[in-house]
């Protein structure tokens, strides 16, 4: 029996006893370095096909929010990870390594696998890291979305990106805000690409907006209650 076979919500090849202990010790690595505070993370379909889109400023956007959810998520990552001994442990736990600003739909093929086969797939629709504002996306995740009839999850982060200029910090405040789950535009074609895409982007930059208002009103005062990690 192959590998995708037993574990449908993975890539072939992976092992699916080694992505549940990373995922495990996902749960708890980062409590030591950060104070997170994690809002709505219930959004997250339990089952389904989801495809699971976040904002990206730092480095550790992704290792962190592959712990975060109670299922397994397969991330779609920059070729240049996978170069040298993290090569083998990250193909093993299910990720899937993507070469940027190079046309490659063999990672893309596979993560549709992976949601046909009931998975949930993280994008980072930016392409690369910024300052996580969401102000571009590219057009991966609403491609896949369509292709495959999963719903769209929106996850923003902030807190993560030492801020220019600042030393190191001591376990900075870390808050993640999951959004409502939707369908993309139904629309066929480039246009209806097009409009998916934005349709993403959109949907990312407004729960930026409303996670940076909660963290002012917050500001470790009195305020929305969030789910501490």
């Amino acid at each position: 029996m192959s590998e995708n076979r037993a574990a449908p919500d993975l890539p072939e090849g992976s092992w699916p006893v080694l992505h549940d202990l990373a995922r495990w010790i996902g749960t708890w690595l980062f409590a030591p370095m950060y104070r997170l505070r994690l809002y709505n993370v219930d959004n997250v379909p339990r089952t389904g096909p989801v495809v699971l889109v976040a904002n990206h400023s730092a480095f550790v956007d992704g290792p962190l929010l592959f712990g975060m959810f109670r299922r397994r998520a397969v991330f779609l990552v920059k070729e240049e990870m996978f170069a040298g001994a993290v090569g083998w442990p990250l193909r093993r736990i299910g990720q899937l390594a993507v070469r940027r600003d190079v046309p490659d739909r063999a990672p893309l093929l596979a993560a549709q696998r992976v949601l046909r086969g009931g998975g949930m797939v993280a994008v980072f629709p930016e392409g690369t890291r910024g300052t996580g504002a969401a102000a571009s996306a590219r057009n991966g995740a609403a491609w896949l979305a369509r292709s495959t009839d999963a719903v769209i999850v929106p996850v923003v982060c902030r807190g993560t990106r030492r801020p220019d200029g600042a030393g190191r910090r001591f376990r900075p405040r870390v808050d993640v805000l999951v959004g409502e789950p939707f369908e993309c535009n139904g629309e066929r074609g480039r246009a209806g690409l097009a409009a998916a895409t934005e349709q993403v982007r959109a949907a990312l930059a407004a729960l930026v907006a409303e996670l940076d208002g909660l963290r002012g009103l917050t500001d470790d005062r009195s305020g929305p209650s969030a789910q501490e990690a």
